[in-house]
């Protein structure tokens, strides 16, 4: 019997391996079974260079567990090794075998898995001993045991196998039983093996007797050894790609279409990416595309291998060309990563265009459906951004589509303001905001629908990649003032007609919870509303922002800011306008004059202060001067405020104006009805 120290640089490489080296215990059987595929793999390799030429035999991996002995055991009928085998890829930490083989057959060596020498050790996880039997293939070879106790030292001996191949028996310690347990080994098999190139085999098939699941005699098979993204596309039809996804993703709704990656320069990188419906108010998961390395699952964490993105698709990737560290189980950040993460938004950019130039009707019936796919993307990456500006399409309040080329053309025309500004009008709720479209769409102009999750977002995208460009959301100002051609008509109205109408429609707007408002005039037409709510364009879209990101909470603590936008040439208007004025301009002028005699005077002081500092006589002066307008603007304002709640029409244009903003609820709601039935 041989014994030794395992070749480490330190005692204490079991804890670092146990604690610091993996992830997660469970990777253990990752490694393993990888292993031995990856024997299984290298003496088919060998049999084909005539290097080996004994029988194949059935090169299948077997998983066992005996609760009883308390063991886990990976066999395989691959490679196996000699007692200088052992001695230097096992005895010798590190040193890997595949990374040697590979070096050897470089050119046909493509499904070897293993790129480091720590794969066997991550067994220590788990494992109170680990125990190797094996029998190399070289011709008469002897076969060998090895053992450890997860200290660094082993015993290694004359074995008992007579067929070619290896089995590691890991003798499971007291912290990690579960690994007994078939479903939860079932399981695992099935997240990182189930589609490795050799058949791995765990327990038995069940059928159901007498009642309940019972084994047969029938090997289960858990992997799929010619996984569908290997095969090439003119292979496959579309229910190929169906079963597959429903294979990955059980219980879901079919995919609306699919990618086939396929490159072999300058990297090696299969798969197949699918397009699933998404919802309105998605959330990027982190877990729809699962990495594989050599089909060996590798990791649903793909955020350094495919765009942001793109993690709103589902899938897989296979490359052996990503750089894992040294358990597999984290990306290394490199130029290797950029390029294939380059390659595969080109890809996708590239399906999209051709889906779109093959089917124009086709690919509008799915816009709605990858419309928020396509805008994450253009928002969150400058190239995939540039490539689909030629197949982004918008759709307007009728439901017509358009991409962004033909748009242009369509409203060039009647929308361009007298800046140059081409002014793309758009609505964010249609039904909600019907009657601004309506009046938008009754001056010959058209209004997109932009009511996606992204479109805040998008909006402010386009406008800063289409030329001289502007969107304006359609309730954001009357329908003459949201295209300035440079016609604005005069409202009609003297200086103390809007002193007193302000006041009149100011002092009977309602309190609405987290809104303020603003009194505008505007000459709209006599059969135009006679008034209408519309909202500042800026605030309005810094607000809806606030809602869906964080770090903008000043926006999304300050009132709606709404103007009232009262039309002067509307019949009930004009008769609001006269009444007011037949019953106020006899009380009102007279302090609107005395308003501005004391404004006139405490600029007369401030303009002769030398320096601009008064006097301490001058300064009492303005003080009073200042006290007098303002006691005077509140006797103003009383008279006029008084004068308003006389006057029921007045309240009444305001509630049809919050009404038709979505504004007047509850008791205001209540007020309203009673006192339209009142008017009738």
């Amino acid at each position: 019997m041989q014994k030794g120290k395992i070749g480490v640089t330190t005692e204490n490489i079991f804890p670092v391996i146990k604690k610091f080296l993996y992830s997660d215990h469970e990777i253990f059987l990752r490694e393993l079974v990888s292993n031995a595929v990856d024997a299984s793999q290298k003496i088919r390799t060998l049999s084909g260079f005539g290097e080996f030429k004994g029988e194949l035999g059935e090169l299948d991996v077997r998983v066992t567990i005996d609760k009883e002995a308390g063991t886990l055991t990976v066999s395989d009928h691959g490679i196996g090794m000699d007692a200088d085998d052992l001695d230097k890829y096992i005895n010798q930490i590190a040193f890997s075998g595949a990374e040697e083989f590979l070096a050897k057959y470089k050119d046909s060596a493509n499904h070897i898995i293993g790129h480091f020498g720590l794969g066997f050790y991550s067994a220590f996880m788990v494992a109170k001993k680990v125990v190797i039997n094996s029998l190399s293939y070289k011709e008469g070879a002897e076969a060998v045991r090895w053992e450890c106790d997860g200290s660094p030292e082993y015993s290694m001996e004359p074995g008992t196998r007579t067929e070619r191949g290896t089995d590691i028996v890991l003798y499971i310690d007291d912290d990690n039983k579960q690994f007994l347990e078939q479903a939860r080994v079932d399981a695992l098999l099935k997240k990182y093996c189930r589609f490795l190139p050799v058949p791995v085999i765990s327990g038995k098939e069940e059928e159901w007797k007498d009642g309940k699941m019972q084994p047969t005699d029938r090997d289960k098979v858990v992997n799929a050894t010619a996984p569908l993204w290997l095969k090439k596309p003119s292979e496959l039809k579309d229910e190929d790609y169906l079963a597959f996804y429903h294979e990955l993703y059980p219980g879901q709704d079919d995919p609306m279409f699919w990618i086939h990656l396929n490159v072999d320069y300058p990297f090696t990188l299969t798969g197949v990416l699918f397009f699933p419906k998404l919802k309105d108010n998605f959330e990027v998961t982190k877990n729809r595309i699962q990495l594989y390395c050599n089909q060996v699952f590798v990791t649903d964490s793909v955020e350094g291998v495919v765009p942001e993105f793109m993690m709103l698709l589902q899938g897989v990737i296979d490359s052996p060309d990503i750089p894992l560290n040294v358990s597999r189980s984290y990306l290394q950040s490199d130029a290797a990563v950029k390029k294939i993460s380059g390659y595969i938004t080109k890809k996708v950019s590239g399906r999209l265009a051709e889906l779109f130039t093959a089917d124009r009707a086709g690919f509008e019936k799915k816009w709605d459906d990858i419309k928020i796919f396509i805008e994450y993307g253009m928002l969150t990456d400058e190239k995939f951004c540039d490539a689909a500006m030629k197949f982004t399409l918008l759709r307007d309040t009728e439901g017509h589509y358009f991409t962004l080329e033909e748009y242009k053309t369509l409203v060039e025309a009647a929308q361009t303001d007298r800046s140059g500004n081409i002014i793309y009008l758009y609505a964010t709720d249609a039904e909600a905001q019907h009657n601004y479209i309506e009046a938008a769409t009754a001056r010959g102009y058209n209004v997109l629908l932009m009511d996606g999750r992204l479109d805040t977002h998008f909006v402010g995208l386009l406008e800063q990649k289409l030329e001289k460009t502007r969107l304006v959301r359609v309730d954001t100002g009357s329908v003459d003032s949201l295209i300035d051609k440079g016609d604005k008509k005069a409202t009609g109205l003297n200086p103390l007609q809007i002193n007193e109408l302000t006041t009149v429609f100011r002092s009977q707007m309602p309190d609405v919870n987290k809104a303020m408002f603003m009194v505008e005039f505007e000459a709209l037409g006599a059969t135009s509303m006679p008034a209408m709510l519309t909202q500042n364009e800026f605030m309005s879209r810094m607000k809806a922002m606030a809602a869906m990101q964080p770090g903008m909470d000043m926006y999304a603590g300050l009132p709606d800011s709404y103007n009232l936008v009262v039309n002067t040439e509307h019949p009930v208007v004009q008769r609001i306008v006269s009444d007011a004025s037949a019953a106020l301009d006899e009380k009102i002028q007279p302090l609107a004059d005395r308003i501005d005699t004391d404004n006139a005077a405490i600029g007369a002081l401030r303009n002769d202060a030398p320096d601009g500092k008064l006097s301490p006589d001058n300064e009492q002066r303005v003080a009073d001067l200042e006290k007098s307008v303002s006691e005077t603007r509140a006797e103003q304002e009383k008279i006029i405020a008084d004068y308003a709640a006389t006057q029921p029409v007045v309240r009444q244009l305001i509630d049809l104006a919050l009404l038709q903003a979505g504004l007047l609820k509850g008791e205001q709601l209540s007020h309203f009805v009673r006192r339209s039935v009142e008017m009738l």
